[in-house]
């Protein structure tokens, strides 16, 4: 029994007396006497709450009400003097709590139980308005027929008529009124959603889920399902656009409004909920907005046993897909319903290392790797936490990873090819491969099947869009690149000025982007700085740099950023400067290949033309296996090695010719 029961039959005894009179309200009463959920008892005595106030809208304020607001009609209602001032407050106080209902938040059952007495009393008034509304019409009517006694019979039967026509018209009002209703909000269904225009771009935000358990250790877990759903919906190919956690975790504790947040991300829908662990329980809210029209397509609250997690994630994936007509095939579905573990322990293990890849990043990849370590231990066939382990080794010999490449690769790669043993659809190995190949081992052959294959199973994931736009521009593929390109977002943007400044369209691209290359500054100063060396603008790169030297670091520190602070510095006559920085990256090279010095002293040497120091540097980055290397064919600063036979032999040695040879072969 609910804690709300006294109220509730109250309003049953309500329902009963409706028989049909309004039914309408009489639809939405009856699901909010069923209920037992509170978030959905605040819902269904909101909608109770909007056919009320439409009613009186239209009844005494003479107007439709449209999309107005429930509190701009309730005060008008109050001004017109057309509703008691003990009624407007009850639907002050009904209105407000119910938004509760309508955008998850925490709130306290109890408030379920003031909700439902203020319902009452103004169902209670508005029967009572109705059959007052319905009494003094026939009596107006009645005294205006006796006081305009005998008359022509033809006037009387036109009015007849017309009071006929009135009545008809009416009665044709109620029904459109009902279709509306029903199909607005699916009641003939049993269901709670309202129509979605299908020529919307299906773009959607998954807002982290707030986590309501009384645990804050849990937290990982209510990330982890908004990142699963997010990863379900990557599944679809038929959504346009959504969102990555890593962007949607920026409005973790935000206060903005769904419209405004969406307004941001461009995006027409968003899922928000709740997660709450009880015991051994877990009860997860969950609902879907189109914030532009307001609309609330789909809400449902999920009771289930804790260990049923995964199949609730699942669940909310494809009634998004149900809900916004999104088409789905059949293998889409299976991807999406496949239950990658039944172990709840590895599956809470690998969550914990997702959790602290987003919380700590390249800090804790150590603790990252040993979680998905534990997992596969207590489950040998669990193909995520292989794959996820693959990826947290890898990182650690990349950028900013703190390990050499060769010494992490092996186990890396063990970890990816074990995962795809056991599941052979395993996207996050098959991009794992992808760069592996194109990083590592220079086959970009290879590394070309294995991102189109991730992306085929995760058509929306932008981080896998991301990677195999990089290996495109890298082999000098710019036309198939931009295809994928939306300038709208950062990552983009910098790609996309890339592009640009390797076609050598330098000064065109100066021109029209030196004021909206300050949007990249939220990417970070050094990346301005990286791209105003491009453009030969020193000084501005300098100005850059040096800053980010001071906001930045450790990023800064970086040999990436280091070498081009250096070129800065020797470009602007700083001689002695940029000769300091390259005396450190010399002696960091001595000690490890961690960031890739040996490729970034190269680099440098190329830039200021001193050949054969360039190619001395360049040749130790090959045999470091620097994942740089690829660069080296569009790299404007490599121009000045083009004319010399060294270049074209480390152009063989790092699979470019062979690619070359391949792609002319596939256009025979």
């Amino acid at each position: 029994m609910t804690i709300w029961a006294t109220e509730i039959k109250e309003l049953e005894k309500l329902f009963e007396s409706l028989k049909g009179s309004y039914p309408d309200l009489e639809k939405e009463l009856g699901h909010l006497i069923k209920t037992d959920d509170e978030n959905v008892a605040l819902l269904y005595s909101r909608r109770c709450l909007e056919i009320i106030i439409t009613d009186l809208c239209e009844c005494e304020l003479k107007r439709p009400r449209k999309t107005e607001p429930l509190k701009g009609i309730i005060d008008k209602l109050n001004r017109e003097g057309s509703v008691p001032s003990h009624i407007v407050a009850s639907m002050h106080n009904l209105n407000s709590l119910s938004t509760f209902g309508a955008h998850p938040k925490e709130f306290d059952p109890e408030q379920v139980k003031p909700v439902l007495s203020n319902l009452t009393i103004i169902i209670k008034w508005y029967l009572k308005y109705k059959e007052t509304q319905s009494i003094i019409k026939p009596k107006s009517e009645e005294v205006k027929d006796e006081t305009e006694g005998p008359g022509d019979s033809s006037e009387q039967i036109k009015k007849s008529k017309k009071r006929i026509l009135l009545l008809l018209s009416g009665f044709l009002l109620v029904c459109v009124i009902v279709i509306v209703v029903l199909v607005l909000f699916n009641i003939a269904g049993g269901r709670k959603q309202v129509v979605v225009d299908t020529s919307f771009e299906k773009s959607i935000a998954v807002i982290p889920f707030k986590n309501f358990s009384a645990d804050p250790d849990q937290e990982y877990m209510s990330d982890g399902l908004t990142d699963e759903i997010i990863n379900h919906l990557y599944k679809i190919a038929s959504f346009d656009k959504v969102v990555s956690l890593n962007t949607v975790l920026t409005y973790k504790k935000t206060d903005k409004k769904t419209s405004e947040i969406a307004d941001e991300l461009k995006v027409n829908y968003i899922l928000e909920g709740t997660y709450k662990k009880i015991g051994d329980q877990v009860r997860v809210t969950a609902q879907l907005i189109e914030p532009k029209n307001d609309n609330h397509i789909w809400l449902n609250t999920y009771n289930r046993p804790y260990e049923e997690i995964i199949t609730i994630q699942s669940d909310i994936a494809l009634q998004i897909a149900d809900h916004l007509k999104a088409f789905l095939t059949s293998s889409e579905r299976q991807n999406i319903q496949k239950i990658p573990t039944t172990n709840q322990e590895a599956y809470e293990l690998v969550q914990q290392g997702w959790y602290l890849w987003n919380t700590t990043g390249l800090n804790g990849l150590d603790q990252q790797i040993d979680l998905c370590l534990q997992a596969i231990e207590i489950d040998p066939d669990y193909a995520d936490a292989y794959a996820m382990a693959g990826t947290f080794t890898l990182l650690k010999g990349c950028y900013g990873g703190g390990s050499e490449i060769q010494s992490v690769v092996w186990d890396a790669t063990h970890y990816f090819e074990k995962a795809l043993e056991l599941d052979q659809n395993n996207s996050t190995a098959h991009f794992g491969l992808a760069l592996f190949n194109d990083w590592v081992k220079w086959d970009y052959i290879k590394a070309e099947k294995e991102y189109l294959k991730a992306i085929e199973l995760l058509p929306n994931n932008l981080q896998w869009i991301d990677g195999y736009v990089e290996f495109l521009i890298k082999l000098n593929r710019f036309e198939k690149a931009l295809s994928y390109l939306d300038t709208t977002t950062l990552s983009d943007y910098y790609d996309f000025i890339t592009i640009q400044i390797i076609s050598g369209n330098k000064n065109e691209v100066y021109n029209s982007t030196k004021t909206s290359l300050e949007a990249l500054r939220e990417r970070g100063n050094r990346w301005v700085g990286k791209i105003y060396i491009s453009l030969e603008k020193y000084d501005s790169s300098i100005l850059y740099l040096e800053s980010a030297l001071q906001s930045e670091a450790p990023e800064m520190l970086l040999p990436r950023f280091q070498a081009c602070l250096a070129l800065a510095y020797h470009k602007t006559k700083h001689y002695q400067q940029a000769r300091t920085i390259i005396n450190q990256l010399i002696e960091m090279s001595d000690t490890t290949s961690v960031g890739s010095p040996d490729y970034f002293i190269g680099w440098y040497y190329s830039g200021i033309v001193e050949v054969d120091s360039a190619f001395y540097w360049l040749e130790k980055a090959y045999q470091n296996r620097s994942p740089e290397m690829p660069w080296l064919k569009v790299d404007p600063v490599f121009k000045n090695l083009k004319g010399d036979e060294r270049y074209w032999d480390l152009y063989e040695r790092i699979g470019h010719k062979a690619y070359d040879e391949y792609r002319e072969s596939m256009k025979q």
